[in-house]
């Protein structure tokens, strides 16, 4: 099946070329292989709990399958996928349905074995930094993640939030000021 890069959701995403043309069923199962596992690491990166994070994305295809013929542009349903986990992981936190634990850490491992000690100190470094992350307020945090972790233009995390450019810019600028400023006080 051919697939056409596009750019803007985030990096390598792939949208099944010939959206329009398919039904929803067949539309929807073809993007969910190929983002299903991308939007389950943003949502376990807003939620914390990556099962809560799988029932967030389920949540955001059905919802794209339901309302598949309402869309006005079918070949943006990446971005409608994008939003709807954003906005899902932000319910859920509403309601307090998170988990207290981080199945997900921003920090990449490395392919080199680690010595036992050194394997402690990088855990103990990526809890740190996930502890401050989640300690950022909502709106900070979102963007933060989706910038870094999706590596998302200001203006698709403004389109995702349906905030401003400059909405985004001023998150982004007080959330890193706010992670520089704990890390700085804890050495």
């Amino acid at each position: 099946m051919a697939r056409d890069e596009i750019e803007g959701p985030g990096p390598g995403v792939v949208v099944p070329s010939r959206t329009v043309e398919k039904d929803a069923s067949a539309v929807v199962s073809e993007l969910f292989v190929v983002h299903h596992r991308r939007l389950v690491g943003l949502a376990a990166l807003l939620v914390d709990d990556r099962q809560v994070a799988e029932d967030v994305v389920q949540d955001a295809f059905a919802a794209l399958h339901r309302h598949w013929r309402a869309l006005r542009d079918q070949n943006a349903a990446v971005t409608y996928l994008n939003r709807a986990v954003v906005n899902g992981s932000r319910d859920v936190l509403r309601r307090g349905l998170r988990g207290k634990r981080a199945s997900l850490r921003l920090v990449p491992r490395s392919e080199e074995l680690q010595s036992a000690e050194q394997g402690v100190v990088a855990h103990e470094e990526a809890a740190r930094m996930w502890g401050s992350v989640t300690s950022l307020p909502m709106r900070q945090r979102q963007v933060l993640v989706m910038r870094y972790y999706l590596e998302q233009s200001e203006l698709e995390i403004a389109e995702t939030l349906g905030i401003s450019r400059g909405s985004v810019k001023q998150h982004a600028s007080r959330g890193l000021a706010a992670l520089a400023q704990e890390w700085e006080e804890q050495s």
